[in-house]
C-alpha cells in the first residue's frame, strides 16, 4: 500500500516526552535543510510505485532521509540506522517530532525501498537538492548553462580476479548448491582445488609458467568434472534443470574462457563487473562499471554540484554517450546546456550540437573567452575525488546492473547533499559573527 502522506501536525509537548524542536539547535545544517525540501513533492513522485491496496508502506520521508544521511556521510546501512537512534538531528531529518529509542523499521527495509523505487525516480532527489540550492542561494540558474561532462569507473564489491581464484570458487559454489539440492556427488574436490589453488600461486610468483600452467589445467580438470557430474544427476528433472542452468553455466564459462573474449566473468557473485582500461601507470585497469558524471563549469557560492550520475554498463565509448547524458541532465536541472566541455576520449561525440561542445586541445572556433573556459575542465576530478573518497562510488557494495545505477544516483545526491550542509553552516556562522559585531557594545569615554 501507499505510504502515508506527511501531515502538519499540531505538536503538543507532553512531560516525559519533550518535542525534537526543543532539544535540537534551530540553526543547525540538517534542520535548516529538511525545512527546505519539498518533502511533499518527493512523496508524490514515488507514490505511483505503489499499491492502493494491502498494508500502508514505510513513510517517504523516512527512506529518503536515510539515504541521503547514508551517501552524505558515507556510511553503510547498518551505521546510518545506528545513527539514527543516538542522534536527534538524523531524526528530526527523517520527519520525526519526538525522539525515539528504537529504530522503527529493519535494516532490510532499506534493500527492499531501493529495488522497488529504481534508479529513476531516484534521480527526482538531484533535482531537488538542485532546486533548494537555487533557492537558498548557492547555486545560480545561468552556472546550469556551462556545464562539465566525463566518466569514471565504479568499482565493483569483489576481490582481484585471478583463473585459479575464479575456478576454484565455481567448485565450491556448485558443491554447495549440490548439497543444497539433495545431489549426492562423487567427490566434491573441495581440499584438493584448495591445493591446486595455492600451488597456481606460488607457481605464478615464483614465475615458473609451464608448472603454473599444469596445475591451472587439473583445477579445471576438476571443475570440468562437478558440472558433467551434476548434470548426469538432473536430467530429466526440470525443475533442477531450471534452477541449476544460471550456476552451470558461469562454471562452464569461467571454466572454457581466454584472455581476449569478449564474454567474461570476473566475479561469481558479480558476474555483471566489467574490466576497464585506464591506461594509467599506477592502475592500468579496474574491475566495476563505468560511471558518467556532469557537473558545473563554475564554482557556484557552494561548490561544484552534480547535475547528473548514472552508471554505463557495456563498456560504451564515452563519445556514444554524451547525447544521452546531456538530456538527462536537461531533464534533472531544467536548463539547456549551452556549452559543453568534455576532455578528449568525446572525440566523435554524437551530440546534435556540434557547436555547443568543446574538447580539451580543440582549437577550431575557440574564443578567448572559451579557451579560459577550458582550462577549468579539469575542475570535474575533484569532485569525482570527494565522491569516491567521501561517497560510496569508490566502491559499490550494491548487486546487480540496478544496484550500480542506484549508487550512481544516490552518490551524486550526497554530494549535493554535502556541499549543502557545509552551505549552510558557513552562512549561519558568517551571519552569526555579523550580528555579533553589529550588536557589540561600543564604550564611550567620557572625558571630566
Amino acid at each position: 500500500m501507499r505510504p502515508p502522506k506527511p501531515e502538519k501536525k499540531v505538536q503538543t509537548a507532553s512531560l516525559f516526552q519533550p518535542l525534537l524542536v526543543d532539544i535540537i539547535e534551530p540553526s543547525h545544517e540538517l534542520v535548516l535543510l529538511a525545512e527546505r525540501i519539498d518533502w511533499n513533492w518527493l512523496d508524490q513522485q514515488m507514490e505511483p510505485l505503489f499499491s492502493s491496496k494491502g498494508r500502508a508502506a514505510i513513510a517517504t520521508r523516512l527512506m529518503v532521509g536515510l539515504h541521503l544521511l547514508k551517501h552524505a556521510k558515507g556510511l553503510s546501512d547498518e551505521e546510518v540506522c545506528r545513527q539514527w537512534k543516538d542522534n536527534p538531528y538524523h531524526q528530526y531529518f527523517c520527519g520525526e517530532d519526538y525522539f525515539q529509542h528504537h529504530f522503527p523499521i529493519e535494516r532490510s527495509s532499506m534493500t527492499h525501498w531501493r529495488k522497488r523505487i529504481g534508479h529513476a525516480k531516484l534521480e527526482q532527489l538531484i533535482s531537488e537538492l538542485l532546486r533548494v540550492a537555487n533557492q537558498a542561494g548557492a547555486l545560480a540558474l545561468e552556472e546550469l548553462e556551462k556545464v562539465i561532462v566525463d566518466t569514471t569507473v565504479q568499482p565493483k564489491n569483489i576481490t582481484f580476479p585471478t583463473d585459479a581464484k575464479l575456478t576454484y570458487r565455481a567448485i565450491l559454489e556448485l558443491g554447495k548448491l549440490a548439497r543444497e539440492h539433495n545431489i549426492p556427488l562423487r567427490q566434491s574436490y573441495k581440499r584438493v582445488g584448495k591445493k591446486l589453488a595455492i600451488q597456481v600461486g606460488r607457481y605464478s610468483h615464483a614465475k615458473q609458467f609451464k608448472r603454473m600452467g599444469k596445475a591451472l589445467k587439473k583445477l579445471k580438470c576438476r571443475l570440468g568434472r562437478i558440472e558433467r557430474d551434476i548434470q548426469r544427476k538432473i536430467e530429466g528433472n526440470e525443475t533442477l534443470e531450471k534452477a541449476l542452468r544460471t550456476p552451470l553455466y558461469k562454471a562452464w564459462l569461467i571454466r572454457t574462457q581466454k584472455p581476449r573474449d569478449k564474454v567474461k566473468i570476473y566475479s561469481w557473485h558479480a558476474p555483471e563487473t566489467e574490466c576497464i582500461a585506464k591506461g594509467k601507470a599506477h592502475k592500468p585497469y579496474e574491475f566495476g562499471v563505468k560511471a558518467s558524471i556532469t557537473t558545473t563549469m563554475k564554482r557556484s557560492k557552494a561548490g561544484h554540484f552534480v547535475l547528473h550520475c548514472n552508471a554505463l554498463h557495456g563498456r560504451p565509448y564515452d563519445g556514444h554517450t554524451l547525447n544521452k547524458v546531456i538530456r538527462a541532465t536537461q531533464r534533472l536541472s531544467g536548463i539547456i546546456p549551452k556549452r559543453i566541455y568534455v576532455d578528449k576520449g568525446y572525440i566523435g561525440h554524437d551530440h546534435p550540437h556540434k557547436n555547443r561542445v568543446f574538447r580539451s586541445g580543440q582549437k577550431r572556433g575557440v574564443t578567448s573567452e572559451i579557451k579560459k573556459e577550458l582550462k577549468r575542465r579539469s575542475a570535474v576530478e575533484p569532485v569525482i575525488g570527494h565522491m569516491k573518497n567521501d561517497g560510496h562510488l569508490g566502491r559499490n557494495y550494491l548487486a546487480g546492473r540496478e544496484g550500480d545505477r542506484i549508487n550512481a544516483v544516490l552518490c551524486g545526491a550526497g554530494h549535493n547533499m554535502r556541499l549543502l550542509m557545509k552551505w549552510f553552516s558557513t552562512v549561519y556562522q558568517f551571519l552569526l559573527q555579523w550580528l555579533t559585531k553589529k550588536l557589540e557594545p561600543k564604550l564611550i569615554l567620557i572625558t571630566p
